[in-house]
This record gives structure tokens, C-alpha cells and sequence, in this order.
């Protein structure tokens, strides 16, 4: 199997979009003042870049109203604003609209009390800035920086300050407030109030008559010029808990307000009838309102208090789901319990809510059979707080327990346990919003198009999904391929008419299963903004918010349409996607172009440019062996050119056909030495019918090695490639190789990257030196073989024949 391999889709799809977007969109860096009184009207001064040409501004809460907006200069502009008497206390998010995009999401404080401007010097103990009691500061907390405001209170007065500065999500921002004495002894302190996360909330009872001073800085004296804050300083209320923190929709229930320096009291509240993500309750008495609310929890069904002792499982409080369990963690090593039935098979989810609704507890969470054993058990499980999911074994009595992780345990460690049955819910997600990523919304140029990438969480159930969007500005259209059930991200489509006029609006997006029993799933909009990060840009304060910004902005000067394939890419197979360009009269810039999604097992490559003045470019895609066969609506992106920068536009949803291969290639292994010429066998495995004929290459011959192209038909059955190995093709194994195949259909290629072999290349084997020829000799004689030893017997008789023969020799001798 041979696929060609391009970067990760997602992360460089998302590094493309969010350069251009950064380039081009407004940048909202600023809103001050960073809050005001409700029943008011003041002046914003909204600054950043690229904010002159403001057109709107979009409200994500009911409850502020924008009068008018004036332009400063290209990066700053002023807006007048009106908060209505009765709007909610606390945060409001908001968008700037300008001529050519949308801001990042920022947020707007509401509080009850009149605004009073820190007026520096007041960083000398000596010489407080005084404040009547009942209004609200706003100041900076400079690097090395101490604020000091001074009140006038009587004995058994109550006195409350809050400071509000990581909430204002500008900066990394951690305050510090205290309320001393005039002889500087410090009566109470707050740095990280768990009920308002980092920020703090300080509270005492005047001991006498006299002045007071409240002080505010960055806990570690390393403030600066965006650490905001607004200090609220009074006689209200501020209990640090209450219980329950939910209830029944449509109802009227008793609450009980935790910790309050002034003690506990219990108080009856009407609840909305029906869901809403802002409400929350307010501690309010004759002489004052809390800030900011209290989360809250709507639901459809009933309370649980605890009542103690239930320390152990046999003084459980009893309780039938579903049902919220509500109580206090009072004291170190406190242990509370509920008891209820259960069938066997019987499936419910437990779930803690404890630090999300701003209580210091950690909780542990535990299900057991009564009087037995512990079944299950969660710490951390849903974040912060826990959760786990419970299927009884049997038919019997069973007990949910809680503690908290440390043991520790106070008035306000407070709790609410939500018991139901499992449910199913569909959560759609745009991709958070983050200073790495950029702005993730929705502007829209007019005559063109725009697509966002969404998530779907499918909670409990499975299967296809379609998308619906509503509340969008008049001239923009939604457009969305039903989300089958093996994936959880696409892309859908905003388009606006050529005569859209300039507008924006917060829009709601919906889900809603295929499956007509699952029809009544509910649907939830859910988009994360990071507002500042921590180390390693873990988020450290977020806003989640429940629309979709969506904006049309001026004509860009180009649009970009995929010419549609008219045949499949089949598995291990590559295309080349055309993308062509229609620019504006007198437009030549390059434009950068790239799926900012890619279908299960399809890969694209990024950073490919339709080069300046031309009109084409192609987008090489390919597909993996596992690649699901369905047909995909895919989008293209475009970034180029605007008066602020470049301008993303999308493509149509066009429709990318996956399909099974046509054939499998088999391989036997090739070796030669250099300046041969060697056979390679493949073997054709056909799996469908094509016409014509198919051209076959080899790809990744090594250096000065070649072959021929091939053609097949449907019935070939194999295939010889005849390599030529040159002198000076290196020596080794060559791996990789591999073939493509193209079938043609329709006019248009269908290319398939098949097979893999090996090519191993030797050197030849040295050629052995001829041997000179000896010169010619004469054949030596025999030689003779040595003498027989003679015996004693043949030695005496050899030596009588020699005295024999000397005796005549003798006699002539006498004679002379």
C-alpha cells in the first residue's frame, strides 16, 4: 500500500485560518471602562486594531443597548451605551461589527452600585483615596502597586468589599483585597475567594466607630497596566453558598444563604419556567445586593436536603431518582450519604457539582451496596467535580457517598448531586476561541461564502445528524451535508447575497437526529473563548457562550469554485482537486487555498497558491486503504487580499466520491548486478470492471535505473517490467517502489498508488586474470630402483665370484 503523505488537515487548516483571520478581522483588544451601573448611560472606549470602520456591536445577554458608535482613528472608536434599570448583575459578552469582520469576544460588567474613578496618588497608606460606602471603583493595579480607599462605618455595621479582576478577563490578573484599620492592622483579607475563582471577597463586622481602609493589589506586586479591576464596596450581602443550588422549573423553593458574616438565612425564590442559560439568584436585604449572582441550576426534577447524622449507611437519607442531592460538607472528615433502590440493570448517571458552582470542595464521589461493599467510585472524573455512571448488579438498596478529597470540610463546602437516568443530549461546538487559534465566528462577504468547522457531541446515542441554523442576518443562507455517523466534525456553509445588506446577529445552530426516535434528543450550541491563559496556555478563564456570530461584511475581491469531479478517488489512490479563482477587476494577488477539513482517511496538502494573476491551482488529495466508501461534501478555502488584510472566502460544499480500488498489484523481488537488465514479475489481482486500457508505471527506480510503461486491460492477469540497471545505479536495496495505475472514466484520470517491492542492485563479480603456460621439458629418466639389501648367504657368494675371477689375473703375472 503506497498513499502520498501531507501534515496533519486539522492543525494546518486551522494555522491558515487563523493567520488570515487575525490579519483581517477586527481586533478588539480593549473595552473600558470595563463596566457600569445598570440604569445608566456611559461612553466605551473600545480600542485594538483595525476597529474604525465599527458598525455594530453584538450583545450576547439582553439588557444593553448601543446608542451610537464614533470613529477615533483606524484602531479606536467610542460607543454610547444604555443599561437597562432592570438588567441582570455581572458579566455581558460582546462582539465589534465592522465593515470588514468580527471581533473577538470580550466582556462588559454590570453591577449595581455608582461608578467611582481611583484617583492616583492613593498608594500611601497615610493618604487614602476616600469612598462612601455603596459604590463601585474602578482602577488599575500597577506593578509594585498598593491602592488604598478609606470608608466611614459604626459598630456592628456590616462592611463587604469585592474585587472583580481575573472575571474581567483582560490579563493574568490575581487580586488581593484587605480592609485594615487606621493603625494598619488588618481586620480581613481575601486572595482567591473559591466562589469568585481568583478573585476576592473580604467581609467584617465594624468593631467600633471609625474609618476603615480597604486596600486592593496584585497579590504578588507584579500588576500592570491591564490589570483591571473593579472594586465594590458596601453594606451588601454576600454569603459564600447556598443551598439547594438548584431547583424544579416553574417553582417556588426555599433556599438557605451560607456564610455570610452576618450568619445564614433562608429565603423563598420563584424560578423561571422555562430553561435559561443566564440565570443565576442574587443575595439581596434593605441594604444592598451582591454583585454578581450565583450559579444556579434548573431542572426538571425535585430536591434532596441532607439531614444529619448520615455519616454512615445506615443513616442514609432516603431518596428515589431522579433527584438532587443537596448538603454541606460541614467539618473536617465529614462524610454525608443518601440511600436509595435500584433494579438489577437499572443504569443511572451520578454527578457532582461543587467547584463549578463555586464551592471550595474537592469531592470524591462513591456508590455502595447498603451496608457492603463500595460498587464504584469517581475523583476528578467530569473535571473539577466528579461523576460516575452506575449499573446496579442486583435488585437491592444502594448508597451514594460523598467527602471531600483532603478531608477538609466547612460551612460552605457545599454540594449538589444530580442522580437521573441516562439521557441523551447533542452538544454542537465551533472550535474554541484562543489567542493561538483567532477569532472563530462567522463574517460573511456579500456574494460569497464562508465556511466554519463544527463539532457534534453525541451524548448517549449514535447515528446520522443533520444542522439547522435560525436568527441569521437578512441575506445569509445555511447550508449543511446530513453528519453520518463515523464522524464528529464538518464543515457547513454561511453564504451571502450579492444585496445583503450590512448587518450581523448572534445565531442559533441545531441538531437533530435522522432517526425519528431520537427526534426529541436535545440540541445545545456550546462555544468556548479563552480569555486568559496560564502557563503552557492552559485557559484560565473562559466564557462559554450559546451563539454563533455571524456578519456580512464587504464584497471580497475574488470568490473560488471547486470544479467538481466527475469520477471517485479510490482507496490508495490520489486526485488532483481543481480550484479556480473568479477576481475582481484589477485583483492579481496570489491567493492561498486548502481544505480546512478532510474526510476519514483523505489526505490534502496545505500552502498550495493560485499564483498571482492566474485563475487555477490543484490541491493534491489522496486516500489511505481504510478510507470509508461514502460520498463527502468538501469545502476549499481561499486567503488573499483586503483592505485590512487577507480576506477568507469557501468554496460550494462540493461532493468527494470514495470508492474501492479497481485492482491489487502482487510483486516478486528484482535483483541484478549493474549494466544488467532484470525482469520484474507483478501478478494483477482485478477487483472491478474498467474499459480501456490502464497505464501502469514504477515509481521509485533508483538513480539511472528504467523501465517502460505498461498498459493493461481488465483481463491481464500479469505484468513484466524490464529494468535497466545502469553502471551507475548504486549498489543496495532499493525499497519502495511501488506503481500507479490510472484508469480514465469520464475523461478524467482515476489514479491508484499500488503495491510495494524492492529492487536490490549488486556489484558484478570480478573477472578472474588469465595464468601464463609453463615452458616445455624434457621427461626425466626413470630412476633406479635402489639396490635389494643382500642377505649374509648372497653377500659370501658374491664375494667368491670376485676371487674368482682375480685368480687368473695372478698366474700371468708369474711368468714374466
Amino acid at each position: 500500500m503506497r498513499s502520498l503523505r501531507f501534515p496533519p488537515p486539522a492543525a494546518l487548516a486551522v494555522l491558515l485560518a487563523a493567520s488570515a483571520a487575525s490579519a483581517s478581522s477586527p481586533d478588539l483588544s480593549s473595552v473600558l471602562p470595563p463596566g457600569g451601573q445598570r440604569g445608566t448611560e456611559l461612553e466605551l472606549a473600545l480600542s485594538g486594531a483595525r476597529l474604525g470602520d465599527a458598525q455594530q456591536i453584538l450583545w450576547y445577554q439582553p439588557g444593553i443597548e448601543t446608542l451610537g458608535i464614533e470613529k477615533v482613528d483606524d484602531n479606536n472608536v467610542k460607543a454610547k451605551i444604555r443599561i437597562a434599570p432592570d438588567a441582570r448583575l455581572g458579566l455581558y459578552d460582546l462582539r465589534v461589527r465592522t465593515a470588514t469582520g468580527l471581533s473577538h469576544l470580550r466582556t462588559f460588567s454590570v453591577g449595581a452600585y455608582p461608578e467611582v474613578a481611583e484617583a492616583e496618588p492613593n498608594n500611601d497608606f497615610q493618604a487614602p483615596q476616600e469612598i462612601p460606602l455603596g459604590v463601585t471603583v474602578v482602577g488599575v493595579a500597577e506593578n509594585e502597586d498598593d491602592d488604598y480607599f478609606i470608608i466611614q462605618a459604626t459598630k456592628g455595621q456590616r462592611i463587604t468589599a469585592e474585587v472583580e479582576g481575573i472575571r474581567l478577563g483582560k490579563t493574568l490578573f490575581d487580586p488581593y483585597v484587605a480592609i485594615l484599620n487606621t493603625d494598619r492592622f488588618e481586620l480581613a483579607r481575601s486572595d482567591d475567594a473559591s466562589l469568585v475563582r481568583q478573585d476576592g471577597i473580604v467581609q467584617l463586622v465594624a468593631p467600633e466607630d471609625g474609618r476603615y481602609v480597604v486596600q486592593v493589589r496584585e497579590s504578588s506586586y507584579q500588576g500592570n497596566g491591564n490589570c483591571h479591576y473593579r472594586l465594590h464596596v458596601g453594606h451588601f450581602p454576600r454569603p459564600r453558598a447556598v443551598v439547594p443550588a438548584g431547583g424544579p422549573l416553574g417553582e417556588t423553593i426555599e433556599v438557605l444563604w451560607l456564610g455570610d458574616v452576618e450568619g445564614d438565612r433562608t429565603e423563598a425564590v420563584t424560578l423561571p419556567a422555562e430553561p435559561d442559560p443566564t440565570f443565576g439568584l442574587v443575595a439581596e436585604d434593605d441594604r444592598g445586593v451582591s454583585p454578581a449572582p450565583y450559579p444556579f441550576r434548573l431542572s426538571p426534577f425535585g430536591n434532596v436536603i441532607e439531614a444529619e447524622p448520615n455519616e454512615s449507611h445506615d443513616q442514609a437519607v432516603p431518596f428515589a431518582p431522579p433527584m438532587a442531592l443537596n448538603g454541606v460538607i460541614e467539618r473536617d472528615g465529614d462524610v454525608d450519604h443518601f440511600a436509595f433502590e435500584a433494579k438489577a440493570g437499572q443504569v443511572l448517571d451520578v454527578r457532582v457539582f461543587a467547584r463549578s458552582l463555586g464551592s471550595p470542595l474537592d469531592a470524591v464521589l462513591w456508590v455502595a451496596k447498603q451496608g457492603g461493599d463500595t460498587i464504584g467510585a469517581s475523583d476528578d472524573q467530569g473535571g473539577p467535580d466528579s461523576y460516575y455512571r452506575f449499573s446496579a448488579p442486583e435488585d437491592g438498596r444502594y448508597v451514594v457517598g460523598i467527602r471531600d478529597h483532603l478531608t477538609k470540610g466547612s460551612p460552605t463546602h457545599a454540594y449538589r448531586i444530580e442522580v437521573t437516568p441516562v439521557a441523551p443530549k447533542l452538544t454542537i461546538s465551533p472550535q474554541n476561541e484562543n489567542p493561538q487559534i483567532g477569532v472563530i465566528n462567522a463574517p460573511v462577504p456579500r456574494g460569497n461564502r464562508v465556511a466554519l468547522l463544527l463539532n457534534a457531541g453525541r451524548a448517549d446515542f449514535g447515528g446520522d445528524l443533520t444542522f439547522a441554523a435560525s436568527d441569521l442576518p437578512p441575506g445569509v443562507t445555511f447550508e449543511a451535508d446530513t453528519m453520518t455517523a463515523n464522524i464528529a466534525q464538518m464543515p457547513v456553509l454561511l453564504s451571502a447575497a450579492a444585496d445583503a445588506p450590512a448587518s450581523g446577529s448572534l445565531a442559533n445552530l441545531a441538531g437533530t437526529p435522522t432517526d425519528p426516535n431520537l427526534a426529541s434528543v436535545p440540541s445545545e450550541l456550546s462555544h468556548t473563548v479563552e480569555l486568559v491563559q496560564g502557563a503552557n496556555n492552559v485557559p484560565f478563564w473562559t466564557r462559554t457562550v450559546g451563539r454563533l456570530a455571524v456578519g456580512v461584511t464587504e464584497e471580497a475581491p475574488y470568490s473560488i469554485e471547486v470544479v467538481e469531479p466527475k469520477v471517485p478517488i479510490v482507496r490508495n489512490g490520489s486526485m488532483q482537486l481543481k480550484v479556480v479563482a473568479t477576481r475582481a477587476e484589477g485583483f492579481t494577488a496570489p491567493i492561498s487555498v486548502y481544505l480546512p477539513w478532510n474526510p476519514p482517511g483523505i489526505g490534502s496538502a496545505g500552502g498550495v497558491a493560485i499564483p498571482e494573476g492566474q485563475t487555477e491551482a490543484l490541491i493534491p488529495i489522496n486516500a489511505n486503504d481504510n478510507a470509508p466508501l461514502q460520498t463527502w461534501k468538501v469545502v476549499v478555502n481561499g486567503a488573499s487580499g483586503g483592505p485590512t488584510g487577507p480576506v477568507v472566502v469557501s468554496s460550494q460544499l462540493a461532493p468527494l466520491t470514495v470508492a474501492e480500488k479497481f485492482l491489487t498489484l502482487e510483486f516478486q523481488r528484482a535483483s541484478g548486478e549493474q549494466g544488467a537488465q532484470v525482469p520484474l514479475l507483478v501478478k494483477v489481482n482485478k477487483l472491478a470492471d474498467f474499459e480501456g486500457e490502464a497505464t501502469v508505471t514504477l515509481v521509485g527506480l533508483p538513480n539511472a535505473a528504467t523501465t517502460e510503461v505498461k498498459t493493461i486491460t481488465r483481463d491481464t492477469p500479469e505484468l513484466v517490467f524490464p529494468i535497466s540497471i545502469a553502471a551507475e545505479t548504486p549498489e543496495g536495496t532499493h525499497k519502495n517502489l511501488f506503481c500507479q495505475v490510472v484508469v480514465t472514466q469520464h475523461g478524467e484520470p482515476i489514479l491508484h498508488n499500488l503495491g510495494s517491492t524492492e529492487l536490490r542492485v549488486d556489484k558484478p563479480l570480478p573477472k578472474e586474470e588469465p595464468k601464463a603456460e609453463a615452458a616445455a621439458t624434457a621427461p626425466e629418466p626413470p630412476k633406479e630402483a635402489p639396490a635389494k639389501p643382500l642377505s649374509p648367504l648372497e653377500k659370501l657368494r658374491l664375494e667368491q665370484q670376485e676371487r674368482n675371477k682375480a685368480k687368473p689375473d695372478a698366474a700371468a703375472g708369474g711368468d714374466e
